[in-house]
């Protein structure tokens, strides 16, 4: 059964932040709140809870997993960043956008896809996922918690009652910040290119159609 924490999630209280991740350093794995959906995440750094979170979610290591981090500079640690997708991502971050992008030593092969050696980065626009990011010191994994509906393969979104009821016996903590996350996932662009490629439309997709159109008057 997991260990409910209830934060704030303007001021998560920091106390109940530091038990949380001390957890994480144990690897423990969690379900918690983003700026898009729940998540199903750990400590970059846990091989041992990453592996947890692929059986919890069913993912092969084939399919590659997202992490978090807190800024653009330390984006640069995990990843090769582009002159031009540094421009792009100096623009929309932080914000609901997964960058897809040649992964660096330091990520972990269990999260970095095996044949393309990309790696999916975010930097959310959320309190309680900042405040355990800064509190941690080491990018967050991030999947969504969120259930594929078993006839198309959609995504099905559920409320955070109806996920913690799901997933109970399955994270070691769950994070209440006492309201639903957003029902839309994260715009997915491809950086690994010459030029930006959407992958994904999710939230966040009307400001990076502006800036191309930006771009393009320019």
């Amino acid at each position: 059964m997991a260990k409910i924490y209830e934060l704030h999630p303007q001021n998560p209280q920091s106390r109940t932040i530091e038990q949380v991740v001390k957890q994480l350093r144990n690897g423990a794995v969690m379900l918690y709140p983003t700026d898009t959906v729940y998540a199903i995440g750990c400590d970059l750094n846990s091989k041992s809870a990453i592996q947890k979170v692929r059986e919890i979610k069913q993912l092969s290591n084939e399919k590659p997993l997202t992490f978090l981090c807190p800024s653009l500079s330390n984006i640069a640690d995990y990843a090769v960043v582009h002159d031009f997708a540094y421009k792009a991502m100096r623009r929309l971050i932080p914000g609901p956008y997964t960058f897809i992008l040649p992964a660096t030593k330091l990520v972990p092969k269990l999260v970095m896809s095996p044949k393309r050696k990309t790696t999916g980065i975010r930097v959310p626009d959320q309190a309680v996922c900042q405040t355990l990011l800064e509190t941690l010191g080491n990018p967050l994994i991030s999947t969504s918690a969120n259930v594929a509906d078993e006839e198309d393969d959609t995504e099905v979104f559920l409320s955070r009652y109806e996920l913690f009821d799901a997933l109970e016996n399955q994270v070691d903590l769950i994070l209440d910040q006492g309201e639903d996350c957003q029902a839309r996932t994260s715009t997915m662009i491809d950086m690994t290119g010459s030029e930006p490629l959407i992958l994904r439309q999710g939230l966040g997709y009307e400001a990076v159609a502006m800036f191309e159109l930006a771009e393009s008057i320019d």
